[in-house]
């Protein structure tokens, strides 16, 4: 991948200027060695369409999310204060980012605590990149059939579902539809902190049911819009067969063809 440009908030703090957007990482995006390809590809993005962003670097910290979602109150409202001092002494107004649980938090949770933003998933502002002409896509992928995953914190959290869609459309693939989609979906088992403890007793993992659902379909990619889901599916790949078919976040489909 080509040499990235990032700045931090204190970048431009320091050149008296002010981005037009801060890209929130999340913590998957910053530590996680395969979420990091992810972030990375949607940089190349924000690169490639000019796009004048700031990242907070060491001054981003947990959303809060997943202390939440475990049922710790207290630890979620020290971590989103402390989130939002930062972001408010910045003056920042809009952010975009690639975890659907960094945006359901940031967008519906952080406003009764005094952080009110513009909260926009990453395939919503790749569409309007497109839209606007400040990408241009080339196809030329050795993928032949794609199926995509909803993340539930988008797609039922949100009521996000057609911004991903209409990207897949743009790349040219044959797409096809797991049975169970949109709103009835089937969560890839990371949601509600599941990610981080030891599944309960029970006769399947629901990241090999969900993974099962997609192997059927026949596509060789899997796309998701959510650095746990991919993690989570992922690992079903491996657990049922290894090699049958990539899971691809769909910035990373997109930063293929630009």
């Amino acid at each position: 991948m080509d040499s990235l440009k990032v700045k931090t908030i204190n970048d431009f703090i320091n050149a008296g200027e002010k981005p037009d957007i801060l890209f929130w990482v999340g913590s998957a995006g910053s530590f996680d060695e395969r979420a990091k390809k992810i972030t990375r590809a949607f940089v190349k993005i924000l690169n490639k369409a000019n796009i004048n962003f700031a990242v907070l670097g060491d001054q981003e910290s947990s959303s809060g999310d997943a202390a939440k979602r475990a049922g710790n109150e207290f630890l979620f409202q020290m971590q989103a204060l402390m989130n939002i001092e930062i972001l408010n002494s910045y003056d920042i107004t809009n952010i975009v980012t690639t975890c659907p649980h960094s945006y359901n938090t940031l967008k519906n949770e952080y406003s009764d605590l005094g952080g009110i933003y513009k909260v926009t998933h990453h395939t919503e502002f790749i569409g309007d990149l497109i839209k606007q002409g400040k990408l241009n896509l080339t196809t030329d992928f050795n993928y032949k059939k794609i199926t995509y995953h909803d993340p539930c914190y988008l797609g039922r959290g949100n009521d996000i579902y057609d911004s991903p869609r209409d990207l897949i459309a743009n790349l040219n693939i044959d797409f096809v539809e797991m049975p169970r989609n949109k709103r009835k979906s089937f969560c890839c088992g990371a949601g509600g902190a599941q990610m981080f403890k030891e599944a309960e007793n029970g006769k399947f993992e629901i990241n090999i049911v969900r993974t099962q659902e997609a192997l059927k379909t026949g596509a060789d990619v899997i796309a998701t819009g959510c650095p746990f889901c991919n993690t989570m599916i992922t690992d079903g790949v491996k657990n049922i067969s290894e090699g049958q078919a990539q899971v691809k976040d769909i910035a990373e489909l997109i930063a293929e063809c630009i």
